[in-house]
């Protein structure tokens, strides 16, 4: 009994470090499984850049009754002018040819343009079609030069942190060659700059929310649109994805918190100077599979 009780505190010592032991592994094997499945970094996405589609709004919040869309809508009869196949061959063409002179400018000159332009520019854009029709964009045009001067400071300051710590070497030696950084003068310069929000939801009566469905998709094809139509205009631009900007660039233009900034658009035209990399695009025959 006496040797039992002596040998006592050796068998609780010997448990503890068994016990110590198993604890460590599964911890170790529990970190590895953890390291294993975790996302891989991805610095380029922004956080309030989140696709709103699967936004799961409080049922307190939403009306299921009314989304605020008319279930009674007309249908009317729909008349197109039909072209000939020579035509259809020829318009394509020239779109084509047209669209294909579309580059990237961040030399802007500050040469004033006809506010009307922007007006129609946008208003193209707005004949997107989206998810249920519920046309879940905001399109804020810049004009005063001391909110250009602000969001240019805002964007400016993210980008330094974005280069020099965030996007990593990879994306930055692959930037070298387009001669990027993050001063962006253009900002100041061109004479329009369009900031493009996505509405992740709609705003109701009461408080309400109503489901955007597919908003990011919406926006991405009405900004897709307004380059073009930029296009067709004479007038240039660079698209910009303002990383970490969206909060403060939201709060400076005193947009609600349902709307996400997506695409930032300094607009104009080219300085006389202006310089664009020697860049050529994909063949038809790598972007289009016939099946």
């Amino acid at each position: 009994m006496a040797l039992f009780s002596s040998l006592t505190p050796v068998f609780i010592a010997i448990i503890c470090v068994l016990i110590g032991v198993i604890l460590k592994k599964t911890n170790g094997e529990k970190e590895k499984r953890e390291t294993k499945s975790k996302p891989l970094s991805r610095p380029w996405v922004d956080e309030d850049l989140k696709d709103g589609t699967d936004h799961h709004l409080e049922e307190e919040e939403v009306d299921e009754e009314w989304q605020g869309l008319d279930e009674n809508v007309a249908h009317v009869p729909f008349f197109v002018e039909r072209y000939s196949e020579a035509e259809m061959i020829k318009r394509s063409q020239m779109f084509y040819e047209l669209l294909n002179k579309r580059r990237s400018v961040r030399f802007l000159s500050d040469e004033p343009v006809p506010r009307e332009v922007i007006d129609n520019v946008i208003r193209t854009a707005g004949t997107s079609p989206s998810g249920a029709h519920t046309e879940p964009w905001t399109f804020v045009v810049v004009q005063d030069p001391y909110l250009k001067h602000k969001i240019r400071e805002i964007v400016e300051e993210e980008e330094e942190i974005n280069y020099k710590k965030r996007m990593g070497d990879r994306w930055v030696n692959d930037l070298k060659r387009l001669r990027t950084n993050w001063i962006k003068e253009y900002l100041d310069t061109a004479p329009y700059l369009i900031l493009i929000f996505k509405q992740v939801y709609g705003q109701l009566p009461k408080g309400k929310k109503k489901t955007h469905y597919y908003n990011e998709i919406s926006v991405s094809i009405a900004c897709g649109i307004l380059l073009a139509a930029l296009q067709n205009a004479g007038l240039y631009t660079v698209t910009s994805t303002p990383l970490n900007c969206g909060p403060q660039l939201r709060v400076l233009l005193q947009r609600p918190a349902n709307e996400k900034l997506l695409l930032l658009l300094p607009v104009g035209y080219p300085k006389k100077d202006a310089t664009v990399p020697a860049l050529t695009r994909k063949p038809l025959e790598d972007i289009m599979v016939v099946m």
